[in-house]
């Protein structure tokens, strides 16, 4: 039996622990990072604390084994983000800016992002104001979970008033190109020169979209 449910404090920790089980490309990351909390305090925790309406989880017998968090309204996020978030953080880890970039670790890479969030362009949020981060571990995939999943948030952020979402993934991760493309999410034209850059996707939630609109039912 797989219950999928709106997030509770106390899986905190669990959404950590998946955060960095599949924080390699879906892949476990657990053996790069010193600091296993990482990868969390940016792609997994603050949404639970600043934006719980819009994070969900999937529970099995073994426990929460998947979630998917995002916010409504980036910008505003980014802003809450600023205020609530990332200045304890700060104070914790001392920013590796002052180090050639060639010479960090993982755990410095993510401290970076600590200090110097990516913003992402105008391009991508004013039509697609909305985004996400979905993880599951490899014991719930394939079965139709991941989808479930998705037309829950893209449901519950269609509710709470955006008209659309975007994600990135990684130009190498082709299980989950294929998934979200299943989902309705198209590649957006904003591409990056860069060889390691990730692959944006949006989604339009508008009425006037078209397409399959199952997602809309799911709430």
């Amino acid at each position: 039996m797989v219950e999928i449910r709106v997030v509770r404090p106390n899986d905190l920790d669990d959404l950590y622990r998946i955060c960095l089980t599949t924080g390699a490309g879906g892949d476990d990351a657990s053996a790069l990072y010193r600091d296993p909390r990482l990868v969390g305090h940016v792609y997994a925790a603050p949404y639970v604390i600043l934006s719980p309406r819009s994070v969900f989880v999937v529970e099995d017998a073994e426990g929460v084994g998947g979630y998917i968090v995002g916010a409504p309204d980036t910008r505003d996020f980014e802003t809450r983000l600023e205020a609530e978030w990332w200045p304890s953080l700060r104070a914790l880890y001392q920013d590796p800016s002052h180090q050639s970039r060639a010479s960090w670790n993982p755990d410095q890479s993510m401290i970076h992002l600590i200090h110097h969030p990516r913003r992402t362009s105008n391009e991508i949020v004013e039509p697609y104001p909305s985004h996400l981060h979905i993880n599951l571990l490899p014991h719930l995939r394939g079965a139709g979970i991941g989808r479930r999943l998705m037309e829950q948030w893209l449901a519950t952020v269609w509710e709470m008033g955006s008209r659309g979402a975007h994600l990135a993934v990684g130009a190498a991760n082709r299980r989950a190109i294929r998934f979200y493309r299943a989902c309705g999410f198209h590649e957006l034209e904003h591409r990056s020169r860069l060889a390691l850059a990730p692959v944006w996707f949006g989604i339009d939630l508008t009425p006037s979209a078209g397409g399959s609109c199952t997602w809309r039912a799911a709430g």
